[in-house]
């Protein structure tokens, strides 16, 4: 037997030696939203828009390779995060006919877009400019303006990294940090926190190849600046592709918390074996469940549907992220099987 969220099929006689599907509920709501997602997309716009136009201006009035890096690189983040606006938005619309489980991998396949800008336009063009510099190299004019602006840019970033900072910790709860990190099946929040990490790490990476540049009136370090920002845009890219990639092909839950589901299956009186739940994240806060349980030769129908309720009732009670469960109910009475 299985069973959506929904609808269920409790009570019956059997009727063949193979269990019934019951269909999906036709228009099952859409997964909930992150709300603390959205505000940390918002604030890195804010910031990232910001400081894209200031370093823009500055790296034409000094002629620094870091900084025109830096501005590019504040150009590609605020283009991801309109496009991971887009991804949220979309992976929000409702089921249909054509899509029964919803549209929660839109928002995995925009992460992996933004990923690959990040990639490519971030990394690839900050590295390119740093070995033109390296190659040509020009003397910095004015540096002063160029403190100025990472300074100012440190205080933004700062900004929002500390908004996506708080969105993650609200949504990790008390798993440590680095297994939340590991394990977050929220691209949109783990996006934004490493595309601000990495751009304070940049400007740190700016400041002291500006300085060195100047101080040492060697003009290539700033180029070699802006090489080192590529190189570290493009290897934290290459994670975040890694993730995406994991989530956008049909990542599960993790082992221990297909173990508990077990249990939860194991514990109930009438059950008498279950195999290991086969899921996959249709999206951060929307998990799919399929389980195979084998009840007691003595139960009748309707225990086993009864059952059905319990363990369902249990399941969305320990873990609020699973949205729709679907079990197959064996019942067995010598070679017989039948549906719950």
């Amino acid at each position: 037997m299985q069973q959506d969220p929904d609808t269920a099929q409790q009570g019956g006689a059997p009727t063949s030696s193979t269990p019934p599907v019951t269909p999906a509920s036709p228009n099952p709501p859409a997964p909930p939203e992150a709300p603390h997602s959205q505000i940390a997309v918002y604030g890195a716009i804010a910031a990232n828009v910001a400081i894209a136009t200031t370093k823009f201006i500055v790296a034409s009035i000094t002629g620094s390779s870091a900084m025109l890096s830096e501005a590019i690189h504040s150009t590609v983040d605020t283009g991801n995060e309109f496009l991971l606006l887009v991804g949220m938005a979309r992976s929000r619309r409702p089921a249909d006919a054509m899509h029964p489980f919803g549209y929660g991998k839109e928002l995995y396949f925009w992460s992996l877009i933004v990923a690959v800008l990040l990639f490519g336009v971030g990394g690839g063009i900050s590295a390119y400019e740093g070995v033109l510099h390296m190659l040509e190299p020009a003397p910095l004019t004015d540096p002063h303006w160029n403190y100025i602006v990472l300074g100012l840019a440190m205080v933004f970033e700062s900004v929002s990294f500390a908004i996506a900072w708080r969105a993650f910790l609200h949504e990790k709860g008390d798993v440590p940090f680095w297994r939340a990190l590991r394990h977050s099946k929220d691209p949109t929040t783990v996006t934004v926190l490493a595309e601000d990490a990495t751009a304070l790490a940049g400007l740190v990476i700016a400041a002291l190849g500006v300085y060195a540049s100047h101080r040492l009136n060697m003009p290539v370090l700033d180029g070699a600046a802006s090489l080192l920002i590529g190189i570290l845009l493009a290897g934290v890219a290459t994670l975040l592709i890694v993730q995406s990639r994991s989530l956008l092909v049909g990542e599960g839950i993790d082992k221990e918390m297909a173990q508990t589901m077990r249990q939860i299956v194991l514990d109930d009186p009438a059950v008498q074996s279950a195999g290991m739940p086969l899921t996959m994240h249709l999206g951060p806060v929307d998990v799919l469940v399929t389980l195979d349980v084998r009840f007691h030769p003595e139960s009748s129908a309707n225990e086993a549907a009864g059952s059905i309720d319990r363990i369902e009732r249990r399941i969305r009670a320990e873990f609020p992220q699973v949205s729709r469960i679907y079990i197959e109910a064996r019942l067995m009475t010598g070679a017989s099987r039948v549906a719950a």
